[in-house]
């Protein structure tokens, strides 16, 4: 009876403590020029909550009701701390633009030191600044249209496949989640992103599925479900997650990390090379004693600021980070040549080994063409130094370029939009984004033709292999990190439902199924080839799908949330595979959802759809 009681009063006084929470909202500004300072962090005191404001300056919090303090901090602004009491609503923040001596930043080549200068010609910047010339007239409009500089390669969404003609699907792994960070930076703007800048398979590979983890002593597992398809009825959904072992942090291999961060004219924007300064702080305080540190710079010329420096020594990392300005051209071949050069000296055997790239990957000095660039990074992967890429920016932004990049390099590719994404990429999966548990990691899928008369794989359009890559060692694929999953979905058509997408005459000459396919109920069998981080010959393990296709309302949570994603990303493509998708559908998924969000993802997403209902909703007004 104690224990009942006891127990009681604690759930008593949390429920109390939640409820002496509120979540308010409020913005931060440049005093002078009364722009909007992204990045920002702001602190509650003394609950020690944390945020970061979005590209509008705005920021949104959980606060006590009673009093209580916060505190902002911008790059190049003097912190701003303020007391609230219970009965305050104003919530804006107007901080004060640093005024200090332009410092001088040290650089060292191979040999002969020499000092280079990366200066920034004001601390404080106006909107032209933020999103790039081009650019800076954004309204908050929903069919408005952004004159930019950015790139993204093509997306072409890929199409139904007949089993009898096509039985098997090959494609490489993709844990990059760069795409579901550029569409949130455009809703956060008031605007609709650029069609090929939505990856569907990076919007689903965001989330945390909760797939199991391996259990045979494999550092992959395989799991596979089947449902009604949302948006087809007619149709099935496949989901099927490959997931990595997580491995705790303090028994990651030592790390040898070369931070090769541009400091050129074009990252003097406040989401640029401020916001690269935040986020490899977070970083930094992740590391062990036995990892090391290296910082390589590039502008008009490369050189190294930081030499390899043990991770105790934080202080020092520190102080190299908080005193980069930008200023100059961009030799980003230069740098990525130094920054190899410089993992080199420092190779540690039997550990990590990378280089990260953090830029708006603008290059226009030195090696510019992407052909030279993978090949450089191509041989360098081959010694076990890989490149994980950050993107930073809009504007002026090279996606099509770094996602490239990170592929050659045996990386990942993440594009970071604010503090929170930084706080995810290196404090919340650290062992993930840095530390390869499998390299080259392909999936094959083989269809039963008695159960499915077509299927199309839902994203991975620029991962797709030939067919006997899969057994080609010789052939790179894509790479998963301590932790990481691979979510893939597949739309089938069953047999004697009619496919509106045929591209060519059935065929007359095939042997029917036989009687044992048609009697054993399996549906398609999923094999996924992988190499361990220093090995070079590829390991096979498989899973094989059987049964029937329940309802989706009677699906796990976490299928359905894949299949929202899904059907938010067809939309957002306007894909003629989309069938009855929509953002109000999309939204109806995910709203019923009661799964565990520590992190606030799955809230974050349903915001996004919301955001993007809204802009449509203002586009047929108009």
């Amino acid at each position: 009876m104690k224990r009942i009681l006891l127990l009681c009063a604690i759930l008593l006084a949390c429920g109390q403590l939640i409820a002496q929470n509120v979540r308010i909202s409020g913005k931060v500004i440049d005093a002078d020029t009364k722009d909007p300072i992204p990045g920002a962090t702001i602190l509650v005191i003394p609950a020690k909550s944390g945020t970061a404001t979005n590209e509008k300056g705005i920021f949104s919090i959980q606060v006590p009701q009673k009093n209580f303090s916060m505190e902002v901090k911008a790059v190049g602004y003097e912190t701003c701390v303020r007391k609230y009491s219970s009965s305050d609503t104003l919530y804006l923040f107007e901080l004060k633009p640093q005024k200090q001596a332009l410092q001088e930043v040290v650089v060292t080549g191979y040999a002969p030191q020499r000092k280079v200068s990366y200066t920034a010609s004001s601390t404080t910047y106006s909107s032209t600044q933020i999103y790039g010339s081009r650019s800076a007239d954004i309204r908050i409009r929903g069919n408005v249209t952004i004159d930019s500089r950015d790139e993204f390669s093509p997306v072409r969404d890929n199409r139904f496949q007949y089993v009898k003609q096509q039985p098997l699907s090959t494609f490489s792994s993709d844990v990059d989640r760069a795409s579901f960070s550029l569409v949130r930076s455009a809703l956060d703007m008031g605007r609709f992103p650029d069609k090929d800048a939505v990856r569907v398979e990076e919007l689903i590979n965001y989330f945390d599925y909760g797939y199991a983890q391996p259990a045979d002593g494999a550092p992959v597992a395989v799991h596979a479900d089947l449902a009604q398809c949302p948006w087809a009825p007619a149709h099935q959904l496949v989901r099927i997650g490959i997931q990595g072992k997580k491995i705790p942090v303090e028994n990651l291999p030592p790390s040898n990390l070369v931070f090769l961060i541009d400091v050129s004219g074009s990252m003097n924007a406040q989401n640029k090379l401020p916001l690269v300064q935040q986020a490899f702080r977070l970083l930094v305080k992740q590391l062990r004693p036995q990892d090391r540190v290296a910082i390589v710079v590039y502008a008009g010329a490369a050189g190294v600021v930081l030499p390899s420096t043990p991770g105790n020594q934080k202080a020092t990392i520190l102080t190299a980070i908080d005193q980069l300005q930008a200023g100059g051209s961009t030799a980003g071949g230069a740098g990525i040549k130094l920054a190899y050069a410089t993992a080199r000296e420092n190779f540690a055997k039997n550990g990590n080994n990378r280089v990260i790239l953090a830029t708006d990957g603008d290059f226009n000095v030195g090696i510019s063409s992407v052909g030279d660039l993978e090949s450089l990074i191509q041989q360098e992967r081959e010694g076990n130094v890989y490149l994980s890429v950050l993107g930073f920016g809009m504007g002026n932004y090279k996606d099509n370029r770094l996602e490239t990049l990170a592929d050659k390099g045996n990386g990942n590719y993440a594009y970071i939009d604010n503090f929170e994404e930084a706080r995810r990429t290196f404090t919340t999966e650290f062992g993930g984004t840095l530390f390869t548990i499998a390299k080259d990691v392909k999936l094959q899928v083989e269809f039963n033709p008695a159960r499915v008369q077509a299927y199309r794989l839902i994203g991975y359009e620029n991962r797709l292999l030939a067919d006997e890559d899969f057994n080609d060692d010789k052939k790179d694929a894509g790479e998963m990190g301590s932790g990481h999953s691979v979510t893939a979905l597949y739309e089938l058509v069953p047999p004697g439902v009619k496919l509106t997408d045929a591209t060519v005459d059935a065929l007359k000459y095939q042997l029917p199924e036989t009687a044992g396919t048609i009697s054993s109920g399996e549906v398609l069998t999923v094999k996924v080839r992988y190499k361990n981080p220093g090995g070079g010959r590829s390991k096979l393990i498989s899973q094989v799908l059987k049964g029937t296709a329940v309802p989706i309302a009677a699906s796990p949570e976490s299928f359905r949330l894949a299949a929202s994603v899904a059907q938010f990303g067809m939309v957002l493509r306007k894909s003629r595979f989309a069938g009855t998708s929509s953002y109000a559908s999309a939204l109806e998924l995910a709203g019923g959802l009661k799964g565990a969000d520590e992190e606030g993802y799955r809230s974050q997403f349903i915001s996004m759809v919301k955001q993007a209902m809204a802009l449509a909703d203002m586009a047929r007004k108009e």
